[in-house]
């Protein structure tokens, strides 16, 4: 499955919530398997919006033929686009699926991986922070997704922020030791997005 990751400026909130409504017409593209986004909880003008593909043959497919019709609603509505495709590697929690029900806040950790330590960096993914994640409560699923160039894309679903920050309160920083994080990661960002159910294909 492939992951599309937009994030943008948005400098008319009314046009670009707008126009992201004509996206409704996804569902009957081959290959799509979902989309969803919010706002960034830190700053408000910050969009981001998360788009689900069965496979990069189908959404080069796609972005050949459709996706410029679409995209021209929102024109003028956003700038400093940054678009990353990744690749899903693994689920963060089993059967991942590409929904938004049950999920009130996205939280996304985008990292630059140094090169030597890469096979590290996704182990721990696998056996210290997925674990420490699936066991929480209040989050409801997650993927862990690859790029090239040691980029690494963690996104867990949650049921509310409250919920996300007992999860952060009582097991990160033990959590970062344990992973031996710093390093292996060279450059590190992130946000929490509050969804748009409206935005949700």
């Amino acid at each position: 499955m492939l992951v599309k990751w937009i994030r943008c400026t948005v400098i008319d909130r009314r046009g670009f919530e707008r126009g992201q409504r004509k996206w409704a017409g996804l569902p009957g593209e081959p290959g799509f398997r979902g989309q969803g986004g919010g706002w960034s909880r830190g700053r408000p003008q910050v969009a981001h919006v998360f788009a689900f593909w069965e496979s990069r043959a189908f959404y080069d497919s796609f972005m050949a033929r459709a996706h410029d019709r679409l995209a021209a609603t929102q024109a003028g509505t956003y700038r400093d686009a940054q678009v990353r495709l990744f690749d899903h590697r693994f689920d963060v929690k089993m059967g991942f699926e590409p929904l938004f029900t049950g999920v009130d806040v996205v939280r996304i950790a985008h990292c630059k991986v140094r090169e030597e330590r890469v096979e590290h960096y996704a182990l721990m993914q696998e056996k210290v922070w997925n674990p420490a994640m699936a066991g929480s409560p209040g989050m409801v699923r997650g993927l862990f997704g690859e790029a090239p160039g040691n980029e690494f894309l963690v996104m867990s679903m949650w049921q509310s922020e409250a919920e996300r920050g007992k999860y952060r309160r009582e097991r990160v920083e033990r959590l970062l030791v344990r992973a031996q994080t710093e390093a292996d990661v060279a450059a590190l960002s992130g946000d929490v997005v509050q969804l748009e159910p409206s935005w949700t294909v």
